[in-house]
């Protein structure tokens, strides 16, 4: 099992387990059995309602309007899916930035550029041995755009007890002050208690407490664990509230 550490523009360190040459391939082969299913479709609709002729400008345009999501499939569904493709999902692992944010339109305008030399020219053979050979698992348009691919689902189910949301009616605030925080916070957050129990890494929620402490100006009541779950907690309350 490979491990990347990646500092979020928090600067706090996060550790993801990373997608395996398998995990990559056989969302690959998923997202390719899309594909072929789509091309047999649209050829079949093609040839039988408009009778292809390639003397016929208008049926060549309309052939390869048809192909276009063939041709954008990659690009269109990592950027509309949060650095996922259907095959990626199933898989469950995704794309992301090595600078701790979400992947810019230009970084995946990098990697599927480069899916040209990675997988079309050498018949997957670099993209396969890059992915093997290199720390991060990173083909060659991952080293470009500065990308790797991580898995989603954590080895032990923390998200069973951290995205409950808060239903009791007289449910008392521990931070009200966490009302000035966003999802986007939210989300780090949980990030860090998944870290923290499969590493056994307390410093890191100890690190996270400090950063949150400063933002809302409070000092915290609890032992750096227990008050991410309660700033979770709260923010689930006061979000099932709106």
């Amino acid at each position: 099992m490979s491990i990347i550490s990646i500092t979020t523009p928090q600067n706090i360190d996060l550790e993801y387990e990373l997608a395996s040459v398998g995990d990559r391939i056989v969302a690959g082969l998923i997202d390719y059995a899309i594909i072929t299913a789509y091309c047999i479709i649209m050829v079949a609709l093609f040839f039988g309602s408009l009778s292809l002729n390639i003397n016929d400008i208008v049926s060549i345009i309309i052939f390869f309007l048809l192909y276009m999501p063939v041709i954008f499939y990659s690009l269109l569904s990592e950027i509309l899916m949060n650095g996922q493709t259907v095959g990626k999902r199933v898989m469950k692992i995704k794309v992301i930035s090595l600078t701790g944010n979400q992947p810019s339109i230009s970084q995946y305008l990098i990697r599927w550029l480069f899916r040209l030399i990675d997988l079309w020219i050498s018949s997957y053979l670099l993209a396969i041995i890059m992915i093997a050979v290199t720390e991060k698992h990173q083909r060659l348009g991952d080293l470009v755009a500065n990308t790797t691919l991580i898995k989603t689902t954590p080895r032990t189910y923390i998200q069973q007890t951290i995205y409950a949301p808060v239903a009791e009616n007289n449910y008392k605030l521990t931070y009200p002050e966490v009302e000035h925080l966003k999802d986007s916070d939210m989300q780090l957050v949980k990030e860090v208690l998944m870290n923290v129990q499969k590493s056994g890494n307390t410093m890191l929620a100890y690190n996270t407490m400090n950063k949150i402490e400063q933002v809302l100006n409070i000092k915290s009541q609890h032992e750096p664990v227990t008050f991410l779950y309660a700033i979770l907690s709260d923010y689930n309350h006061l979000s099932a509230r709106v």
